[in-house]
């Protein structure tokens, strides 16, 4: 069921209820109706509010939101004339009774307007937007505070003005027919006809501040999903805002600062990973890799971890926040290659032992140089995940690889996963002192490294998304390749 059609199920409702009540209450309730029967004040007051329902049903059309208050009372004050009019033509009610049943009418339009109008606020209030979505919300409602006091005060003038004019009737009714009923008999009829209209009246009022109440906690819940939201590090989220007044002004400056916060945050990323791309650049600069190297390790890297997101052991931690992070982290795995000396970096033939060892010293040079960085900027997700890449990228499976020689779930999935991206690379580029080997060689070459230089499980992904690796490598080939 859409909102518009539990909009008209409620009215439905309303306007039976009323048609109930206005019967009860001429045909049992009233003290001094006697040209009328039980059966015709209900007949005429069911001929009445359907009508009534009908005109609403016409007038009232889908999303008209801002005029149903107006539209409903109109529609109330021509069936409380209609019937008070018919009453006074064919059944000769004196002019007091007519108002009476002008007053009764209008009295529960207004109460059911009220009530129909917060009702329909609340089925169409907005739920959270994205940024894109926040132009089509309207602005339309008054203050809650003013909107709440005015309530109050109409209700309470309401229910002052109707009990004080029965009582003033019933008194003057009572004076000319105590004789005839009996005093017992007419105080038993005054009281029942008081307390009939008393529980009409506050049942309709507990109503209306019923949905008051769900309208304001819907204004604050939405306000705070959407704070929560933006802990959580989503900052295209906005508050409606669909309020003139306090809450709208709350929305307003709310909104403002998460438009600051993703402007400030968009600056950051992008400072950030401008300063990514400029340090492996320099890193790569100095080695007999090249550029490309950069991007398409880290397109690696991003293609196992959306292969790994999936799998039990790998769920909660590979978000795709986290694979985000992992992809931008990536590139600063050879940033210690600027302090290895260029006779052993650009060594054409095989290195000695003791070069070796000194080569070997990049991933720890690597680790130290973003671990100064993460105890002046405090702690980072991206930091911690550079640092663990550039530190652990040459570790292997089963513990033989360096700097510290860790093996299994001991290395961090970041390492793990950067070890195959690399190698892979390394495999299908041409070094000096190598040929670029073809894809399949690798493939043969990672495959006899599973459970020994690789974690299975990312050679596992590798195997399922081993064409997306054809693919990135011929997309970001070295210049060189490109040109022969």
């Amino acid at each position: 069921m859409n909102t518009e059609q539990q909009l008209t199920k409620r009215a439905a409702i309303h306007y039976t209820l009323a048609a109930g009540i206005f019967s009860l209450y001429g045909g049992r309730v009233c003290p001094f109706l006697d040209t009328l029967s039980g059966w015709q004040a209900g007949l005429y007051a069911l001929v009445t509010f359907s009508l009534m329902f009908a005109l609403r049903s016409l007038w009232i059309k889908a999303g008209d939101s801002i005029h149903c208050v107006t539209k409903n009372l109109a529609i109330f004050a021509v069936g409380a004339i209609g019937l008070s009019v018919w009453y006074n033509v064919f059944h000769d009610f004196p002019i007091e009774s007519s108002f009476k049943v002008l007053f009764g009418i209008g009295s529960l339009g207004v109460l059911i307007s009220l009530d129909l109008s917060l009702y329909s606020q609340i089925l169409h209030y907005p739920k959270q937007i994205k940024a894109s979505e926040l132009a089509g919300i309207q602005s339309y409602r008054h203050s809650l505070a003013f909107q709440m006091a005015g309530m109050v005060i109409f209700v309470v003038t309401l229910l002052t003005t109707i009990l004080g004019m029965l009582m003033l009737k019933d008194v003057r009714w009572l004076a000319e027919n105590i004789a005839v009923t009996g005093p017992h008999s007419a105080i038993v009829s005054i009281v029942k006809e008081f307390v009939y209209v008393a529980v009409v009246l506050v049942t309709y009022t507990v109503s209306i501040m019923y949905q008051w109440l769900k309208l304001l906690r819907l204004l604050l819940v939405n306000q705070q999903q959407v704070l929560e939201e933006a802990a959580k590090g989503d900052l295209s989220v906005r508050v409606p805002v669909v309020q003139h007044g306090e809450m709208g002004t709350i929305a307003y400056y709310t909104n403002e600062m998460l438009i600051r916060l993703e402007k400030s945050y968009d600056e950051v990323n992008q400072t950030r990973d401008v300063a990514i791309v400029g340090l492996s650049a320099l890193a790569e600069s100095r080695d007999n890799e090249t550029g490309a190297h950069i991007l398409r390790t880290q397109e690696y890297v991003r293609a196992l971890a959306k292969r790994l997101k999936y799998r039990d052991a790998f769920r909660d931690y590979l978000t795709d926040e986290r694979i985000d992070l992992l992809y931008k982290s990536a590139p600063l795995h050879d940033i210690g290659k600027v302090g290895i000396p260029d006779a052993i970096l650009l060594k054409p033939g095989k290195l000695t032992d003791e070069e070796f060892e000194t080569m070997k010293t990049h991933a720890l040079i690597g680790a130290e140089s973003i671990a100064t960085a993460e105890k002046q900027m405090g702690s980072s997700t991206f930091l911690s995940l550079a640092r663990e890449i550039a530190l652990t990228h040459h570790e292997k499976w089963n513990g033989s690889g360096y700097p510290a020689g860790l093996a299994g779930e001991e290395i961090p999935l970041s390492g793990r996963l950067m070890a195959l991206a690399d190698v892979y690379d390394a495999l299908i580029s041409k070094r000096v002192y190598k040929p670029a080997f073809s894809h399949d060689k690798a493939k043969t070459i990672i495959l006899e490294g599973k459970g020994t230089h690789f974690d299975p499980q990312v050679v596992e992904a590798f195997l399922e998304c081993e064409n997306e690796f054809v693919d990135i490598a011929r997309n970001y080939q070295d210049e060189e390749a490109m040109a022969a």
